[in-house]
């Protein structure tokens, strides 16, 4: 198992099980697609990998709408990887039933469950499962309220505006206290990062785009805030994407039209400028895409953690449309080339501290 203490290096996949198209241009099934989550998912824990993370969203095109089913599964193929989200939209679920599928996962992977719970960029599940945008904030307060109380006091006596309250309620199956980690992700806000170290949770940034420097702050303010709420000092995390190949040049021009083909079909729904060349280019040299040959993305992450004082890092391979062997060989260069080089950069052997 990962060792979840704040020194503690961590290193993950994470995807968002997007259609693609097969060699004759046609677009994959989901239900290919879905199997093709646990062929990846067992080849990063082939490449040595520490967990492996389904994101959740409700639109056409991605297949990740019911992480726990396909954790399950993977449960089944795989014997050390912990297996969790990235990130658990909790706005809009029902903690209870987060609580039962977490735990039911746990026991059936003998004790791998984890999650990482957010408010969610996407809001197409606002309106789907009838939840109102202006109650944004007080759904993941009330929400992550109950949820922490599930995983680390029963029986919950609990009341709040949207479920009904509960009367000394046992849920099952039984999990220890604090046997699921749980991590907030947030995107920059520095209210969410207050709340995270308000419940004492691990923090994982997420990240798009645009200089790493921008969650240095961040990261400094979590740990004043977790401080001063007498919490005890907990790991930050970093997930972002990327993708590998021989060499800088093969894997940028390769990448270039799957991530701003992504981005331009955001950025009208978003707000966002229309993603450019140059930006893309920048995103590369700051370190919030990892895109290159595993020495070149190898130095920028531990570059990029040192930055932050992060000490766990998901890594979205291949991300959007990229087809699932490009997919498979980025998890297994990540696991066996990128993971290695970066371990020794950051925690290197007593030798080699001697010899700094």
């Amino acid at each position: 198992m990962s060792d979840p203490r704040p020194g503690a290096l961590h290193f993950g996949i994470g995807t968002f099980a997007f259609q693609y198209d097969d060699a004759h241009g046609d677009p994959v099934p989901g239900s290919q697609v879905l199997r093709d989550v646990v062929e990846e998912a067992v080849a990063a824990e082939q490449a040595g990998l520490d967990s492996f993370g389904i994101a959740e969203h409700y639109r056409r095109g991605m297949m990740d709408s019911a992480a726990p089913v396909v954790l399950a599964a993977i449960a089944s193929r795989t014997q050390t990887l912990r297996l969790g989200t990235a990130v658990t939209v909790l706005s809009t679920q029902d903690p209870v039933r987060v609580y039962n599928e977490f735990a039911t996962l746990d026991a059936v992977s003998a004790g791998r469950a984890q999650m990482i719970v957010g408010r969610g960029s996407a809001i197409e599940s606002f309106p789907l499962f009838g939840f109102d945008l202006a109650d944004y904030e007080a759904l993941f307060d009330e929400k992550l309220d109950l949820l922490m109380r599930l995983l680390r006091d029963q029986p919950v006596t609990w009341a709040g505006r949207f479920r009904p309250p509960l009367t000394d309620q046992v849920l099952e199956p039984p999990v220890a206290a604090g046997a699921i980690p749980v991590w907030a992700g947030v995107g920059g806000s520095p209210q969410s990062v207050i709340r995270a170290a308000r419940f004492g949770l691990p923090l994982m940034f997420g990240v798009i785009g645009g200089p790493l420097s921008r969650f240095v702050g961040l990261s400094r303010l979590f740990r004043q805030a977790a401080a001063e709420f007498g919490q005890v000092e907990q790991p930050v995390g970093i997930h972002a994407h990327g993708y590998l190949a021989d060499t800088d040049e093969e894997a940028i021009e390769a990448f270039w039209p799957v991530w701003s083909g992504m981005m331009n079909a955001e950025a009208p729904k978003r707000g966002w400028a229309p993603y450019r060349r140059d930006r893309f280019d920048a995103d590369i040299a700051a370190g919030s895409l990892l895109v290159g040959s595993a020495e070149t993305v190898a130095h920028r992450l531990a570059t990029g953690m040192q930055l932050v004082g992060a000490t766990r890092f998901d890594f979205v391979a291949a991300g959007s449309r990229m087809a699932h062997a490009d997919k498979l060989d980025s998890i297994r260069r990540f696991g066996t080339e990128v993971v290695p080089r970066v371990r020794a950069l950051l925690d290197p052997s007593p030798t080699e501290r001697a010899a700094r």
